[in-house]
């Protein structure tokens, strides 16, 4: 089979019926999709295909033959972040990061067709996806923060007066 996984023409050997979240672990070695449930749920293998959310733990291999393929990876580079990576740093949408990939390739797909800033509407489109650790909040923050069409310093965030440091009582520092 054939496809083409972040704009590079790939041949797979992988059984047919191989689901597409093994073949890019296993045989791509890529690894941002995650086997959370494996069973749809959770929304951390979601990958794009031909530019359309899809879960790869459902998706068997030769159901994808000759589609266009794209990760997180193929989203942006470290030194050429997509606008939904550079918000979800701005935003600190993400802390565990075990469904931040997934997240990002399906908010990717809503923004490119148009979604609104409405975060009801952004929470519908990532429905399905779960995050134990942010609550959402600053997941949508930054979603809609890319529909709206907002810029982002993320060379600064990181290292902005704006954060806020705790200090624990009796804690030495």
């Amino acid at each position: 089979m054939e496809l083409t996984v972040n704009s590079v023409a790939r041949t797979v050997q992988s059984p047919p019926l191989s689901s597409l979240l093994t073949v890019l672990r296993e045989e791509l070695d890529i690894t941002s999709p995650k086997a959370g449930c494996e069973s749809g749920g959770c929304g951390a293998c979601t990958v794009l295909v031909d530019g359309q959310p899809r879960r790869s733990c459902l998706t068997a291999v030769c159901a994808v033959d000759g589609a266009e393929v794209t990760t997180v990876e193929g989203l942006g580079t470290p030194e050429d972040l997509s606008r939904v990576q550079q918000a979800f740093i701005h935003h600190y949408a993400a802390q565990c990061g075990f469904c931040t990939d997934g997240l990002i390739v399906a908010a990717t797909a809503y923004v490119g067709g148009g979604g609104s800033a409405d975060t009801g509407d952004i929470g519908e489109a990532l429905a399905g996806h779960y995050c134990r650790c942010t609550g959402y909040v600053k997941i949508l923050e930054a979603v809609a923060a890319v529909a709206r069409g907002d810029t982002f310093d993320t060379a600064s965030t990181a290292s902005s007066a704006n954060n806020t440091y705790v200090t624990i009582a009796g804690a030495e520092s």
